[in-house]
């Protein structure tokens, strides 16, 4: 995000009224604290020479026959993540500059009530330049190719705007006509708050769940499976009553479900194979308690007991078929000796 002057800002009807000397040097105060993506270039670059030189003289320590290379190639990939981190970071510390100049505004009404009107004005104007800087982010977010993360930073944005109108409109202060508006704003802000966080839930739950599927190792997909869960678990603390997060989240439950109930029946089918009857019995068990205990639709349990309880009997039968082979073996090979010792 490029470099925002106080014009870009707050209208310039509103900075043309006469201030007087104390609000003059309140004013120059506060704008030396505006964030200035200059300044944030300086210092990413400031930490990239830094690192430069330090691991430089590290590799020259070490012996190393030509450490510009990797010390040059760490510096320049802090540079491309300070480049490519630089607009979000703007972004929101522009934000949070227009809610501190707010808070700002408040404190002066409560200690000069003689103008009060003027600074009601310059209030709401300050509301309405977050508002636009959130809508603005918004729309980006919602554009095609934006992160999934972006949502989530313009809900965080969201979240401080209604921190920041809510403490103005405790203030006894504000006229009718301020209020009608920062509450109209804040109807706003709220409805974009909800479909930003319900968006950041529902994508990035599916983009783990994706990921869960392609993980090769059980435990892999389950602990990938569960970062979704608790994706979902966090839009749900702020919207508990939202049906779509519980629908995604019984969705990732079942998903859970069905990997540890395959990956025991896998595990069960192999002893099958090798012929250690009793261990794939104890292992197709061990996929019915997890069938039973998760959460897994109806239907579908109903068929995988079902199942694996034929396999269960299947391989008792064989069980059995071998124990009675064992017993004749057993028996014949006796009666040979006998035979041999009468002899």
């Amino acid at each position: 995000m490029g470099n925002h002057s106080a014009d870009d800002v707050f209208p310039r009807s509103a900075r043309s009224n006469t201030r007087s000397s104390g609000e003059s040097s309140r004013r120059k105060s506060s704008r030396a604290r505006a964030p200035s993506s200059v300044g944030y270039l300086i210092i990413a670059g400031a930490i990239a020479v830094a690192l430069f030189f330090g691991l430089w003289w590290m590799l020259v320590s070490g012996g190393d026959e030509a450490p510009w290379v990797p010390a040059g190639l760490a510096a320049s990939v802090v540079l491309l993540v300070a480049l490519s981190a630089r607009e979000v970071v703007m972004r929101r510390a522009w934000t949070r500059y227009l809610l501190e100049q707010d808070k700002h505004e408040h404190s002066s009404r409560e200690i000069n009530r003689k103008s009060v009107s003027s600074k009601n004005m310059h209030s709401t104007s300050l509301h309405s330049a977050a508002l636009r800087a959130i809508q603005k982010q918004s729309a980006e977010a919602d554009s095609a190719g934006a992160s999934t993360e972006s949502h989530l930073e313009v809900f965080h944005i969201c979240q401080d705007y209604l921190t920041s109108t809510d403490e103005a409109l405790r203030s006894s202060s504000l006229t009718t006509e301020s209020r009608l508006a920062i509450r109209g704003g804040q109807e706003k802000v709220r409805s974009l708050q909800k479909h930003h966080m319900l968006i950041w839930a529902r994508d990035g739950s599916r983009a783990l769940t994706h990921e869960a599927q392609q993980r090769a190792r059980t435990s892999d997909k389950i602990e990938t499976a569960n970062r979704a869960l608790d994706c979902l678990d966090s839009a749900l603390k702020v919207y508990p009553d939202e049906p779509e997060l519980e629908q995604s989240k019984l969705a990732i439950r079942e998903f859970i479900a069905s990997v540890k109930v395959a990956h025991w029946v896998e595990l069960a089918e192999r002893s099958a194979f090798k012929g250690h009857y009793r261990r794939a019995i104890e292992r197709y068990k061990d996929a019915l308690f997890y069938l039973n205990r998760e959460t897994v639709k109806e239907e579908l349990r109903t068929a995988g007991a079902e199942r694996i309880g034929r396999e269960i009997e299947l391989l008792r039968a064989h069980v059995r078929t071998a124990g009675r082979t064992t017993a004749a073996e057993s028996s014949e090979n006796k009666g040979s000796d006998e035979t041999n010792d009468a002899r």
